[in-house]
């Protein structure tokens, strides 16, 4: 193994010692969904009780209970020595950090190329920059799969749209790097074959075990909730709070901090079919782009993020793991179009480190919308519609010619 391949190899174990201690000090308990919520979840599970998603609707795709079922088990020989909700924070660390370490295997490999050990130290700068969220959260479980599976969408469609599939099955995202592979890839109908057969598996096993009337909770769940005061949508609402015209308020129902204020609810319900509007016309964009002969390695990097990005942006909720899913269309875009990627790179790094900045640092100032942390929450909503630019801008600029060397 190359020496800088050993070194970037450290660098990226480091940094999830780092990040995994850094939740345990941090303010405003970065790691409160692991215990309060993934636990006690996974605690029921086993015992008998409720099965969210199954016996309940869940705002999560029922496979998220699977690490939080095998984190019990990670965590289970440690709970004699610090405690239940200690033993399952550092199993859950654990679980993450093995995935990611698969993940950056496919990633970099023994002796990486240029393009790959550059992509390798971007995912290890974003992760040291976002901090304890890039880990504590379900996400962080879907960001290695999101790798590998892009790393393998050339050579194995089919194994990749496997694996991004579970993915997408765990936390919806990675569904757009599915949706950007269909477009793209020559190969498409493998991709979306290898797609439904595991969306088809997945179902027909949850309507087995019952779920029948919860199996799409993870969509009925969330039209009925608020703006998240973390949201793009809900800057203006943050600055009116800072001015006392709005109040910030928590849902014990969603388990979130929320605006309320005048024209709330109508922006709320207004961004939901405004998110299936501008993604499709980012798709539209992409199989035009497609049908006109751009190559896969330059049109997949910013398909991919500008959906993405748009899954984020138009969102009504803004929380801060969403970061998370920046990651793997960067690293694809390092890996596929080296020369075209060093903006976007720039731009999500960022983003991270701001991400940071509002939560967990001045999170507590944020809730009581003190001018600071609603500035940086203002500048880090305002990147993403930069980011957002910059991928349609590239989207708009790859070369519509047809090419022997398209995939």
């Amino acid at each position: 193994m190359k020496a800088r391949v050993v070194g970037l190899w450290a660098a990226f174990l480091a940094v999830h010692v780092l990040v995994a201690w850094l939740g345990w000090v941090y303010p405003a308990q970065p790691m409160g969904d692991v215990t309060l919520v993934y636990q006690p979840w996974s605690q029921a599970a086993l015992a008998g009780e409720a099965i969210v998603g199954v016996t309940e609707s869940w705002v999560y795709p029922q496979p998220a209970i699977i690490p939080m079922l095998i984190t019990q088990i990670v965590a289970s020989p440690l709970t004699g020595v610090v405690g239940s909700a200690g033993a399952y924070l550092i199993g859950w660390a654990i679980l993450v950090t093995a995935l990611d370490a698969v993940g950056f295997g496919v990633l970099v490999g023994r002796t990486g190329t240029a393009a790959r050990r550059s992509a390798g130290w971007f995912w290890t700068a974003a992760l040291l920059l976002l901090g304890p969220i890039g880990m504590y959260r379900i996400d962080a479980v879907t960001v290695p799969l999101a790798v590998i599976g892009g790393c393998w969408l050339v050579k194995r469609p089919a194994t990749a749209a496997v694996v991004l599939a579970v993915a997408a099955w765990i936390k919806i995202w990675p569904g757009a790097l599915i949706v950007a592979a269909v477009t793209a890839a020559r190969t498409r109908g493998r991709i979306l074959l290898a797609f439904l057969g595991v969306s088809g598996v997945v179902i027909l096993l949850l309507s087995v075990l019952g779920a029948g009337e919860h199996l799409f909770g993870f969509v009925t769940e969330q039209t009925g909730r608020g703006l998240q005061i973390e949201a793009v949508a809900a800057t203006p609402f943050m600055w009116m709070a800072a001015a006392g015209a709005a109040t910030v308020e928590y849902s014990f129902e969603i388990l979130t901090f929320q605006i309320d204020a005048p024209g709330v609810d109508l922006l709320a319900a207004v961004l939901t079919p405004l998110m299936a509007v501008a993604g499709l016309a980012v798709v539209v964009l992409g199989v035009v782009k497609a049908v006109r002969g751009a190559s896969f390695p330059r049109l997949l990097p910013p398909l991919a993020m500008a959906i993405v990005v748009v899954l984020i942006v138009t969102n009504k909720v803004g929380s801060p793991q969403f970061q998370t899913w920046l990651i793997a269309p960067v690293v694809l875009w390092i890996l596929f179009d080296r020369t075209r990627s060093g903006a976007p790179a720039a731009v999500v790094l960022a983003l991270c480190g701001l991400t940071c900045l509002v939560y967990p640092l001045t999170y507590d100032a944020l809730l009581r919308a003190e001018l600071l942390p609603v500035l940086v929450l203002t500048a880090r909503n305002a990147l993403l519609i930069v980011l957002l630019v910059l991928a349609v801008r590239a989207l708009l600029r790859v070369p519509a010619v047809r090419s022997s060397k398209r995939k």
